[in-house]
């Protein structure tokens, strides 16, 4: 399906509405950090998978709404299926470290899609297109409304957000993220979803006359799951970021996942944001404790942000996180993640 370049503004007039009061909810402060320190141990690799060739050559935009069991006869089952913080479940495909896909499925029906890395076919756009080209094409604005019934809701942007990540309104039910990168000022990733999924997901400022979806409330076994699935994303897309700038990939670390983990849960539960611990300890530390041995090291630590693939667009925007995303040294990598604070380790190996 092509995208309507000049997009219908709907004003729903309500007569009756006078219960309703303006309420603002503010989107969540979002937080990273990124240190240098200094390593080396075991390595093991996620799993892989051949996905059908025919999928990055599919216009991806048109699976918003199919069901289920469209994708799987069309593309069969997925690299894995991660859990979401959201209620949807993503189905994850990818092929090597050049394409990336996942659908994001609730009650058999696709709500959601991130889509990164070359040849992905997303007409009329196409990952690295220029910025310029695509805020001509559709016209990017601080304030996005979106009316359903007797309930309206109004999702203004900050300049960064337009910047960075703004929002197009395809339909009154469909909207898409454009995540840019900065620093090329060409496009680095898409996320299409459906009206309610964006007002689960709260990415922006909103202003509006009505109810918005109550906060995840899982249970810790339910958390655990999604955390994981979490960290195995941000493996996935730091190598497709990485494939894009013509680095190598990077091979999971398990010990240094669990350093990585700890310092993200240490993080939550003491409500603090910082490389080094209450205790004073950084990650020079840290990798000691678990006797991992190095020849170098870094840390990217994030809070906040909806979930994986937001958490990777941010570090990519920021100088020191990019440096370590690409930094050339780095041979391994470990990510934990505790509910909305994420950590990754970078290890160079000895020789």
């Amino acid at each position: 399906m092509r995208f309507i370049q000049s997009l219908v503004l709907v004003m729903i007039i309500a007569l009756a509405v006078f219960y309703f009061m303006e309420q603002t909810d503010m989107s969540e402060d979002k937080a990273m950090e990124n240190t240098v320190d200094f390593v080396k141990e075991k390595r093991s690799v996620l799993d892989t998978k051949v996905v059908p060739e025919e999928l990055f050559r599919e216009n991806i935009f048109r699976w918003i709404s199919q069901t289920e069991n469209e994708l799987l006869e069309q593309f069969g089952e997925p690299l894995r299926k991660d859990p979401s913080a959201y209620g949807y479940e993503w189905w994850v495909y990818k092929k090597a470290n050049s394409e990336y896909v996942q659908f994001g499925v609730l009650d058999k029906e696709i709500v959601s899609i991130y889509a990164t890395g070359d040849h992905l076919e997303l007409d009329p756009i196409y990952i690295g297109q220029a910025y310029e080209e695509l805020q001509n094409e559709f016209n990017f604005s601080d304030e996005i409304t979106y009316s359903e019934t007797l309930s309206s809701y109004t999702f203004r942007l900050t300049e960064e957000d337009v910047k960075i990540r703004p929002l197009v309104k395809v339909s009154n039910e469909v909207f898409m993220q454009l995540y840019f990168d900065s620093f090329t000022e060409e496009l680095s990733s898409v996320r299409i979803l459906t009206a309610d999924t964006l007002l689960k997901h709260r990415p922006y400022e909103i202003v509006y006359r009505g109810e918005l979806p109550g906060e995840p409330n899982m249970s810790e076994e339910e958390w655990k799951a999604v955390e994981k699935g979490m960290e195995k994303q941000i493996y996935d897309i730091t190598n497709v970021m990485r494939e894009r700038q013509g680095k190598k990939a990077l091979e999971w670390e398990d010990t240094v996942s669990e350093v990585a983990y700890e310092h993200s849960k240490d993080m939550a539960e003491n409500d603090y944001f910082s490389h080094f611990g209450l205790d004073g300890e950084g990650l020079k530390e840290r990798l000691a404790a678990k006797e991992v041995f190095y020849v170098s090291a870094g840390e990217n630590i994030a809070a906040q942000y909806t979930d994986a693939p937001a958490a990777m667009e941010g570090w990519l925007n920021s100088e020191g996180h990019r440096e370590a995303l690409f930094n050339d040294e780095y041979t391994h990598i470990g990510v934990g993640v505790y509910r909305l604070h994420y950590t990754q380790n970078f290890l160079a190996q000895a020789l």
